[in-house]
């Protein structure tokens, strides 16, 4: 894969660097909160959430906040129960 160069980085329009940094400020600052709430490194999960987009919200959605689907839990359950 070819790296980008400052041309090509130049002709994003403007308003795209502003949406971008919104959004990871937005994504930083709510995992920070959230982790904060529920004591799980919360500088850890703000920075990381600050230098890259989506990854870190959904890697925090797995790992903290449990969200699974339906079966996957039911998996869970089901290997918990035999031990």
């Amino acid at each position: 894969m070819k790296n980008p160069s400052l041309e090509e980085l130049q002709a994003v329009p403007w308003y795209m660097w502003g949406i971008l940094g919104v959004a990871l400020l937005t994504q930083g600052i709510s995992l920070f909160i959230d982790a904060r709430k529920r004591g799980s490194y919360p500088w850890f999960w703000g920075i990381w959430g600050l230098i890259q987009f989506p990854t870190p919200t959904v890697i925090y959605l797995l790992a903290v906040r449990k969200v699974l689907h339906p079966f996957v839990r039911q998996w869970i359950q089901k290997r918990r129960a035999k031990k």
